[in-house]
């Protein structure tokens, strides 16, 4: 099915089909003794409004953040006055704190495009008119649609956020609405513009995706809010995705439940932090902790902003022999902001926590060395920071300021890999791991972003053992592969070799996660992961070339997943404290994942020194990872009994029997090696050296041989 054709830009109201111009009964205006309010009949051509007069008017513009707020005037035309500053926090539409059930719409086209599909930046899926529509839509013989939200409890009202319907198909959003409200959802009064007198309409939106806010001209007071469309894009329906702006109020005779309190006991700074404030918090934070921190910045955005790291450790600044090093990377997509600011939480609570000597947190710091990059794409955050959590919309900061998707930038080393394996190269002539770079990729001229480089070089200096990618939008974990193995395939089952350890990674974050764990809670689009514990290989949901998680499987030694925080991308400040408390446990308990397997260090048997690069393999895993510059080296694995074997350039290979057990580790599984004849021989001839008579000996023997 191709994708419709873009529907001529004209208004569809309600006398172009015979509609009646007053308020049904839906709508209680009829038991409120509101006045009957007649619709004129505009038709937009292009950029001009015609009216029947014939008289040219200039088209409204979409509201967003800090625009006019425009109302209807006596002569149906627009007004524009005061600046829009969203004062009330989002009710939780987007963020899933309002329930289907409290979701009611006058009619609806399909299940698929029920009243509970109509929440903000809600993603439809791929086959148009399935049960995950992109939309709420009435239907087309419903004279007069509305959608209903129920607070719960009353609330003061102060604005609407919407958008059109989020499709790949069709063209359909709501041009202009009114508001209602009600007690008992019964008994009905409407927005009114003060100059007037008669209900206010609200100008919508021009195109499915950018947000448009308008405030009302007077909060209300309410525990119901219905939003009635007027008019709509012609050849389209009358369909929305909305948010509800209310701030909660007492009420003074105990009629409602109380509403469910959302936050955190931890004393920490939630709120949302541009490029500026993000520096000044890690200033702090490294002020307060300054014996466990070091902050220090691996590159820069193409705009020329840093990318700082907060490191935590008992020694920062040094690679401890035996010590893991582990990261979170947050930011990759400018307006996932979640995991920026989870981020952030988590260096305060690491250095609140280990002040007050939790043995926890002293515990991670003293065994492995932390490194938390908050933004790897400040540039794109800062666009979406301006739009605001809910005026963002879907996409918008998501590239970097040259429109590149970093997660689809980091070059692809499946492909060389799976032709090796194909061809039967692997791993006896092609080494089934650190895949050097394609030539292209290092070309001048390579479409790669600084913020990319920068995290290669990142991945180059520091021997990473475990990685989490915080992302944001959905809420499941996903695990390498991301990219497809058949070529074209726009989803396929593509495990790697270390699936095991991948899916237990996965499901521990899950597992701790609050939100994830929610039996209750429903699906955040198109999918329900919670089928599957919350967990999904990457190539399996959606196919992604390029990915950091592939690339860092396969051109270092550290094992990274995915984890999706949150349905919504930007969740508003107020909703911070509830989101680091769904994730807190989940963030230190990935951490100590990297005790599971076994650890250890590779030694010259004659120095006594650690080998650098030495390879470590595990029966039956096709994948090896190596030694650190001071010999030492971390192998995930799950519990079970392994042969593994040590081997090195100029070295006789060892091989032993290492176990894991359920129990906290890692194993400690060394390797002492030895150097071959031939080893010896050339580090003694290059230190000029003569060659020692048992060596001579043996060696005329071996040449003997041969002959």
């Amino acid at each position: 099915m191709l994708p419709l054709p873009s529907p001529k830009p004209s208004l569809f109201t309600k006398e172009e089909t015979g509609q009646s111009q007053q308020e049904g009964r839906q709508r209680g205006e009829s038991s409120q003794g509101t006045s009957e309010q007649h619709v004129r009949i505009r038709v937009i051509k292009k950029k001009k409004v015609i009216m029947k007069k014939r008289r040219k008017l200039t088209h409204p513009t979409p509201l967003v953040t800090a625009k006019p707020l425009v109302t209807s005037s006596p002569a149906g035309t627009l007004n524009s006055h005061e600046k829009q500053e969203p004062g009330c926090p989002p009710l939780g539409l987007e963020s899933l704190r309002v329930s289907d059930s409290r979701l009611e719409a006058s009619s609806s086209q399909s299940f698929g495009l029920g009243p509970h599909r109509g929440r903000l930046n809600i993603q439809s899926g791929l086959e148009d008119g399935d049960l995950y529509d992109g939309a709420w839509c009435a239907e087309e013989q419903d004279a007069n649609p509305w959608f209903q939200v129920d607070a719960g409890h009353p609330a003061r009202f102060s604005g609407v956020i919407t958008q059109g319907r989020n499709s790949v198909w069709r063209y359909d959003w709501v041009t202009s609405y009114k508001v209602q409200f009600s007690n008992d959802s019964r008994t009905w009064w409407g927005s009114r513009n003060h100059s007037s007198g008669m209900d206010s309409v609200f100008p919508a939106n021009s195109d499915p995706e950018t947000p448009v806010l308008n405030l009302l001209p007077e909060p209300q007071v309410a525990r119901f809010i219905r939003l009635l469309p007027q008019t709509w894009l012609q050849g389209g329906a009358s369909c929305l995705r909305a948010e509800i702006l209310a701030c909660p109020v007492s009420d003074p005779n105990d009629l409602f439940l109380e509403a469910p309190a959302w936050g955190s006991s931890d004393p920490l700074d939630f709120r949302h932090h541009n490029y500026k404030a993000m520096r000044k918090l890690m200033k702090q934070v490294n002020e307060q902790c300054p014996n466990i921190t070091r902050i220090y910045s691996i590159g820069k955005s193409y705009q020329g902003l840093k990318l700082y790291v907060m490191e935590m450790s008992d020694r920062p600044g040094e690679h401890e022999l035996g010590e893991p090093e582990v990261r979170y990377v947050a930011g990759m997509h400018g307006n996932e902001a979640l995991g920026r600011e989870l981020l952030l939480l988590l260096m305060q609570f690491l250095c609140h926590e280990f002040l007050r000597g939790n043995p926890r947190v002293s515990r991670l710091l003293t065994e492995m060395r932390i490194h938390l990059l908050p933004s790897m794409n400040p540039d794109g955050y800062e666009i979406a920071y301006r739009q605001g959590s809910e005026l963002v919309g879907w996409a918008e900061g998501r590239w970097n300021i040259q429109s590149i998707d970093l997660n689809h930038n980091f070059a692809d080393l499946n492909t060389p890999l799976w032709e090796a394996q194909d061809e039967g190269q692997v791993p006896h002539i092609v080494p089934n791991h650190h895949v050097p770079l394609p030539t292209y990729y290092t070309l001048p001229n390579a479409t790669v972003a600084p913020e990319t480089r920068a995290v290669i070089e990142w991945m180059k200096r520091i021997p990473f053992v475990l990685s989490a990618n915080l992302h944001g939008g959905e809420l499941v974990v996903s695990y390498p592969f991301d990219m497809t193995r058949s070529p074209w395939a726009a989803r396929e089952l593509t495990p790697t070799p270390d699936d095991a350890v991948f899916r237990w990674l996965s499901t521990v974050y899950a597992g701790s996660n609050l939100a994830m764990q929610d039996t209750s809670r429903r699906p955040c689009h198109s999918q329900d992961f919670s089928m599957h514990g919350n967990i999904i290989n990457g190539a399996d949901w959606h196919t992604v070339p390029g990915s950091m998680n592939d690339f860092s499987y396969l051109h270092t030694n550290c094992f990274e997943v995915t984890v999706e925080l949150s349905c919504d991308k930007f969740p508003h400040e107020s909703e911070l404290p509830q989101e680091w408390e769904n994730n807190k446990d989940a963030l230190l308990t990935y951490l100590e994942q990297v005790r599971m397997g076994i650890a250890g260090v590779v030694r010259d048997k004659d120095t006594e020194l650690g080998i650098a690069d030495a390879v470590i393999a595990v029966d039956g895993i096709n994948h090896d990872v190596t030694t650190a510059w001071g010999g030492d080296y971390w192998r995930l694995l799950t519990p079970g009994d392994y042969m593994v074997t040590a081997s090195a350039e100029g070295y006789h290979s060892v091989t032993r029997s290492c176990r894991v057990t359920f129990e906290e580790g890692p194993f400690p599984c060394n390797f002492v090696l030895t150097k071959t004849p031939k080893q010896r021989l050339r580090e003694l001839l290059a230190a000029g050296a003569k060659v020692p008579p048992d060596l001579r000996r043996r060696l005329e023997r071996l040449r003997g041989q041969k002959d």
